[in-house]
């Protein structure tokens, strides 16, 4: 019995010392900060995940994570919801990033798709600094990152004439997306470097004051396109094409295709394709980003 209570008292001391190293352990610890022309850049790792997070006005917000331990997981739904594009372009030739993160967008492309040219827009030098330091990424011979501001190198692809087949918009400054890469001209300019056959991803929230701001104006420079949502995020993924979207039936077939290839990213895309609508959940008579009107001016009101 004595050595019973004996045991017990050092099994219960064994859990009390658990109790408090293990939270030591799991606390998020800050590997790197500084502060660029554009925001704050703080880097923190938390046991085997590490995050990218820029401080801004409204509360710091992670922009990549990744684990350390195993580098083709995307830790984000909304990173994985953007190969959903896929199940309209399968095989793209030439991809266009605008926003660089950490880098685990153009790095799963690469992957996927080594021959591919994958050109990544970034305006801020230290992000680029910060993904290639602490998150892998590393140029190549395909994949190069141009430190410029998005809408600049877009006009400019368009007046060379250069087109791209799989676009993605992820570009985050401040609190949201930078309001001149939000509007219709924007968008029309998009529209000039899209292949025939070209699908635009575009990243935004969910729920935001702009939802339907921005909803409208897609649809005006874009017609009808998917709206993809999904409960476990607070993003939601715009796919749009020049050519009418396809029917569902297709983009079942392509995704059971494509599935297999994604599984060791963790991108359930049998899912996906019952979660694009077309369904209009947007107040149609708000007005269309513009120039002229855009989100600041929705924030003065």
């Amino acid at each position: 019995m004595k050595n019973r209570r004996k045991f017990n008292q050092c099994l219960v001391d064994v859990l009390l010392l658990l109790l408090i190293v293990l939270p030591m352990q799991l606390a998020a610890q800050t590997i790197h900060e500084e502060k660029s022309l554009y925001r704050d850049i703080t880097v923190v790792q938390t046991g085997n995940r590490r995050c990218l997070i820029f401080n801004v006005h409204r509360g710091d917000r992670n922009q990549t994570c990744v684990n350390v331990n195993n580098h083709d997981e995307l830790i984000f739904s909304y990173t994985k919801m953007s190969f959903a594009g896929l199940l309209l372009t399968p095989e793209p030739k030439k991809i266009l990033i605008a926003g660089l993160g950490g880098g685990t967008l153009p790095l799963t492309f690469s992957d996927l798709f080594p021959d591919a040219v994958i050109d990544i827009v970034e305006v801020d030098q230290a992000v680029v600094n910060v993904a290639k330091d602490y998150f892998f990424f590393e140029e190549n011979e395909n994949m190069t990152v141009a430190v410029n501001d998005a809408r600049v190198f877009i006009k400019r692809a368009g007046i060379l004439g250069e087109k791209y087949d799989f676009i993605v918009l992820d570009a985050f400054g401040g609190d949201y997306i930078p309001e001149h890469l939000l509007t219709q001209e924007f968008l029309e300019e998009v529209k000039l470097v899209m292949a025939e056959d070209a699908v635009l991803v575009a990243n935004t929230f969910s729920t935001s004051r702009f939802y339907d701001h921005e909803s409208v104006t897609y649809q005006r420079v874009f017609n009808e396109f998917f709206n993809f949502k999904l409960p476990t995020s607070g993003n939601r993924i715009i796919i749009a094409q020049l050519d009418p979207l396809p029917p569902r039936g297709e983009l079942v077939s392509r995704a059971q295709l494509l599935a297999p290839l994604l599984e060791k990213y963790g991108v359930p895309l049998l899912e996906y394709p019952n979660r694009l609508s077309t369904r209009v959940d947007w107040d149609m008579s708000r007005r269309v980003l513009t120039d002229q009107y855009a989100p600041a001016n929705l924030l003065n009101n």
